[in-house]
């Protein structure tokens, strides 16, 4: 029997299986002695970046639209799908409370809906962030009694729950719940809620609300990589909150984290035994953010150019970093935040195509190893006297095609597939 076999590193074999696939003609006559050609059409693994760039799009407007956290310009949108497309699988949109309900009762639920339809139809899996956050917490919020706060967030998080449960896969239930009931930057009706409820009862909340709707994988999201977070898992854990992953934001603005500090990061959080999304990644190919900023938001300029050296400097830690990831069994997804210049979080030069829509050296990188080291390349191989193939490489989805006919299968674990090609 011929196997179609990936040449995979010896440090990501863990993320390989490998399947006996038995084809055959819808009488039940193996497809014997046949050329098939077998080619990887997706990742397990969710390799990801924000979807914000694209509501617009998916929704058939020619205007931008306001976004919270800026985006590209709609008129680019066309050109920066390509990109996102044909490297990620993986969608992150959001659901900031102040902008997908500005006045309450009238949702953004329509574009909102359109756009993660959108997304699944490239085969993407969508994920919503947040559902519970103080920041960008609406400010009409501050108007409800404070009694009645909590009653108002359970019945957004159903909400959002329930009329996204077609389309979205899986949820930042909470973001960043370490700082909430000590945050001071804007006044807000979530950060007196958690400090009435304290922080476990407030993580309790947005998770047990969400599973109730019907929420399948729920995620616990923070900046916040030291031992505090580890204390708020550890608790919320032992308070029996069913947590389905730990989410760990890398924004870089101030430097790539290095090896070292990686692994030390994946080492402590990895011992809940959860598996962890590393929920918010960035890095720049500009000048570093001053390393006496405390919040990133506080850096304000003019201008943030993306530089020759720092783009150089960007590609060599934008591959490191992903392979240190990649390499790590605890590691399930990988979410950059923000595909292009034009318009990225904090006018930062954080992307991995220029304002002007030219990819630079970090997405040739990424993608040598998404779609070049970490995939089998398309490969013709002859079925066997009983229709048998092998197929061997990264975990995910592969088509095989024969005699003109096409079937995919799901490589997930090692043993036996049997398919009809139509």
């Amino acid at each position: 029997m011929q196997t179609a076999s990936a040449h995979v590193p010896a440090d990501v074999r863990h993320r390989t299986a490998a399947a006996t696939v038995t084809l055959s003609a819808p009488d039940g006559t193996p497809l014997a002695g046949r050329d098939v050609r077998v080619e990887q059409v997706r990742h397990a693994f969710g390799f990801g970046n924000i979807g914000f760039d694209f509501i617009e799009l998916a929704n058939g407007e020619t205007t931008d639209g306001a976004r919270v956290f800026g985006g590209a310009r709609t008129e680019q949108a066309a050109h920066l799908a390509e990109h996102w497309f044909d490297l990620y699988n993986m969608a992150t949109l959001p659901f900031y409370w102040r902008s997908f309900e500005p006045e309450r009762g009238r949702p953004d639920t329509r574009r909102l809906h359109r756009t993660a339809q959108w997304f699944g139809e490239h085969g993407v899996t969508v994920k919503g962030h947040p559902l519970l956050w103080h920041t960008l917490a609406p400010q009409w919020l501050l108007d409800v009694p404070a009694d009645e706060v909590e009653s108002v967030v359970r019945a957004r998080i159903r909400r959002e729950v329930t009329d996204f449960a077609d389309v979205v896969d899986m949820w930042d239930a909470i973001n960043e719940a370490v700082i909430m009931p000590v945050f001071t930057a804007e006044v807000n009706a979530i950060t007196p809620l958690a400090q009435r409820l304290g922080r476990v009862e407030t993580v309790r909340l947005a998770f047990d609300t969400a599973r109730e709707a019907g929420a399948t994988t729920l995620v616990l999201n923070d900046f916040n990589m030291s031992p505090q977070y580890e204390r708020l898992i550890a608790e919320c854990l032992d308070a029996g909150v069913q947590i389905d992953a730990i989410g760990l934001q890398s924004h870089m603005h101030q430097g790539w984290w290095g090896v070292d500090k990686t692994l030390d990061v994946l080492e402590r959080f990895s011992r809940f035994g959860l598996p962890l999304q590393f929920s918010e990644t960035t890095l720049v190919s500009g000048h570093l953010m001053p390393p006496e900023i405390v919040d990133l938001n506080d850096y304000q300029v003019d201008s943030w150019p993306s530089t020759p050296d720092g783009e150089e400097r960007q590609a060599r830690e934008m591959a490191t970093h992903y392979t240190t990831l990649v390499e790590h069994p605890a590691v399930q997804a990988i979410t950059y935040w923000g595909l292009s210049d034009d318009g990225s979080w904090l006018g930062a030069p954080s992307g991995l195509v220029r304002a002007d829509g030219t990819p630079k050296p970090s997405y040739d990188a990424l993608h040598d190893l998404i779609k070049g080291a970490w995939w089998l390349a398309p490969t013709t191989v002859v079925s066997d006297e009983a229709g048998r193939v092998g197929v061997e490489g990264f975990r995910g989805t592969y088509r095989l095609t024969v005699d003109g006919r096409s079937a995919t299968v799901d490589l997930t674990a090692p043993g036996e597939l049997a398919v009809t090609p139509s």
